[in-house]
């Protein structure tokens, strides 16, 4: 067949995919952008640290974290609902609200509630009354916290309180401006780890932890074991009962899913190795989830990381998964086409044949006409001849073409007769 003919049966075809695919592509989700806003924590405290340690690994795989440092989980909770923020490290127990426009991709680790005191004999909270207590800056999951827990000791009117957390409440204990502070903070904190081997300091345990964590799901019970600071001057010298909160990866709804999944694979690297108050391999996880748990976060906790991240890089990963609708117009189109093809060659080839065997035919009935110009109808078998001589087909069809060229011949000889 001629190139002409061939365009003229694959050209609708071509312009029939096309324009499925066009059609598909109006359904493939946008490209997830190439950097996202993380509001982490105060300065020097584990929030910012994780967070940074986050941007690091997200950084080799083309993405940008934006950190923002806070007062804490109430300022981080304030910037997601207000937009100013799209994904979070908070505390849990801090909001008493529904979700709303925030989903959760899990909890990260444990961490605990420390109660440092100078001196006296502080076995329960109540021993606290009449105490000046650091509890926290305004903004923090801390100061949360320790309201619930002050208020249901029924001391909110026999403290003071100073609105003071991390470095500062630790320099206002020292300084013997507070008789006790708060801290909520995971143990791998430069600064808890100071506190811990402060021989000026003692950490209350909380002989009621188990009463605490009823009253308040949010809360776990975690034991800080005997010698497990620094074994070789047991410290702690007796284990320590402590109640712990959870840290939580909250983000908008509206972040893009590819970058929720590449989030909680930064997350996995960096808590998935357990620690004092962890198994490895315990966290994260959805157990301790205050908000809807993204379904992204469901798939990656039942399945692990999407297959395609898992061996290309995230950008070929991530374009592949959204270009995968456009496989829906490929097989809707191209399996009718790859059926009607074939016939419809067929059905082509055939009908040129045909026609040059209607002419034939044209040329042998008028022959036989009485007064036919028997060299007219010669001229006009030679002229089909040297027309079919010049066509090529397929060898499929060699043997219908050699058939209509010995019929030609046939027809000269009788016309030449």
């Amino acid at each position: 067949m001629d190139k002409k003919s061939t365009w003229s049966m694959t050209l609708p075809a071509i312009v029939l995919t096309m324009a499925g695919f066009l059609l598909a592509y109006q359904f493939v989700d946008p490209a997830p952008p190439k950097q996202f806003r993380l509001s982490s924590g105060s300065a020097g405290g584990a929030y910012q640290a994780f967070a940074q340690r986050y941007r690091d690994i997200l950084a080799k795989r083309g993405i940008e974290v934006i950190l923002q440092p806070s007062a804490g989980s109430v300022q981080n909770l304030e910037r997601l609902r207000s937009n100013k923020a799209d994904a979070a490290l908070v505390q849990g127990g801090v909001d008493n609200t529904d979700g709303g426009d925030l989903l959760s991709l899990g909890s990260l680790y444990l961490e605990p509630l420390w109660i440092f005191y100078r001196a006296g004999d502080i076995n329960l909270l109540p021993d606290l009354a009449g105490k000046r207590l650091a509890v926290g800056s305004p903004g923090s999951g801390t100061r949360a916290l320790a309201l619930r827990l002050l208020e249901d000791n029924e001391l909110l009117a026999d403290v003071a309180l100073q609105p003071l957390g991390g470095d500062a409440a630790h320099k206002a204990l020292i300084a013997g401006e507070v008789d006790a502070a708060f801290f909520v903070a995971s143990p791998q904190s430069p600064l808890i780890r100071v506190l811990l081997q402060d021989q000026s300091l003692t950490l209350l345990s909380f002989q009621r932890a188990e009463a605490y964590t009823r009253r308040l799901p949010y809360l776990s019970s975690v034991t800080l074991p005997r010698g497990m600071v620094v074994m070789a001057e047991d410290l702690p010298g007796e284990d320590k009962a402590l109640v712990a909160a959870t840290a939580n990866l909250v983000v908008r709804t509206d972040l893009h899913p590819a970058l929720q999944q590449i989030l909680l694979q930064a997350a996995s690297e960096v808590h998935q190795g357990g620690g004092w108050f962890e198994r490895a391999g315990e966290f994260p996880n959805a157990d301790f989830a205050e908000y809807p748990v993204s379904p992204e976060a469901r798939r990656f906790y039942k399945y692990g990381p999407p297959l395609l991240q898992r061996y290309m890089p995230f950008w070929a990963a991530t374009l592949l998964d959204r270009l995968k609708v456009m496989l829906l117009p490929l097989l809707m189109l191209m399996i009718p086409l790859i059926k009607v093809m074939p016939p419809l060659y067929t059905w082509r080839m055939r009908s040129r044949i045909y026609r040059w065997y209607q002419s034939l035919r044209e040329i042998d009935l008028e022959s036989e006409e009485t007064g036919a110009d028997k060299t007219v109808l010669a001229r006009r078998a030679e002229a089909l001849e040297q027309e079919v001589a010049k066509v090529h087909v397929p060898l499929s069809f060699a043997g219908q073409l050699y058939d209509l060229r010995q019929h030609i011949d046939l027809v000269k000889r009788r016309l030449q007769r």
